[in-house]
């Protein structure tokens, strides 16, 4: 038995991707966003998706691209950010959003990796978040259509503590800077944000690798190669790829 995870085209890495699949996403804005294996997802076709990422990148990149295109049915994230689609299609009803704290975020998909099914956490007490209410899908006339349920409260050491459950994807992209034929994955920089715990999220994890090496040392691994099923390794022209949301520089001082 092969341990090669090997893919040879980004096509061939997502082909099983079809309509109404839940994606966990890695990356924070357009930082360590999959990109190759987004815009393949967008070339196959695949609709009526169920995207769980902290954001959906901006109106041209990253899973602006698949939100642009109207094949996002559902996202689970914590921030809107600049994303001028993915906000009118929200007020507009087109569009389902939970809006989660982010360091709540992060644990329920660390959580679905390792097998917790749900943890209390003080984040979002007092708030719709806990008590419910939150929309979730607005109907046309601006109504509120689908509003989040009331979490379970528990109380530990006198202080109120919401239920919250983990989330598992039918498929995780992520994006590494290193990894390779056994799934191993090493992430640079700020790109260690939501792409280890996306990864360990995925039933099937697909990774772009902008350095594919035959074999990571033990102690560079972030994410072990147990979590990984696919590996596409980049091209120079795809691993430079890299847009920054907002350049910005230092004031000059006199």
């Amino acid at each position: 038995m092969t341990m090669d995870k090997t893919i040879g085209s980004a096509a061939e890495a997502v082909a099983d991707i079809g309509d109404g699949a839940s994606l966990a996403v890695g990356g924070f804005g357009l930082c360590g966003i999959p990109e190759t294996l987004i815009r393949a997802v967008h070339a196959s076709g695949a609709a009526d998706l169920r995207v769980v990422s902290n954001n959906c990148g901006v109106d041209d990149r990253g899973l602006g691209t698949l939100l642009g295109a109207g094949r996002i049915a559902r996202v689970t994230g914590s921030y809107v950010g600049e994303n001028k689609e993915f906000a009118r299609q929200y007020l507009a009803g087109e569009l389902e959003v939970e809006l989660v704290p982010q360091g709540t975020l992060a644990e329920r998909l660390r959580a679905g990796g390792v097998g917790v099914p749900a943890f209390y956490t003080p984040a979002g007490v007092g708030t719709q978040i806990g008590d419910g209410g939150l929309p979730w899908r607005y109907g046309p006339d601006g109504s509120v259509a689908v509003a989040s349920p009331p979490k379970e409260v528990r109380v530990f050491d006198g202080r109120d503590h919401v239920l919250e459950t983990a989330i598992v994807c039918d498929f995780a992209l992520v994006r590494a800077e290193r990894g390779d034929r056994y799934g191993n994955l090493a992430f640079a920089r700020s790109a260690r944000n939501f792409n280890p715990v996306a990864g360990m999220a995925g039933r099937v994890t697909i990774a772009e690798v902008e350095h594919f090496v035959d074999a990571l040392d033990p102690d560079e691994v972030h994410l072990p190669g147990v979590f990984v099923q696919r590996v596409l390794p980049l091209t120079p022209e795809q691993a430079a790829d890299k847009p920054i949301e907002r350049r910005t520089v230092a004031g000059r001082t006199s």
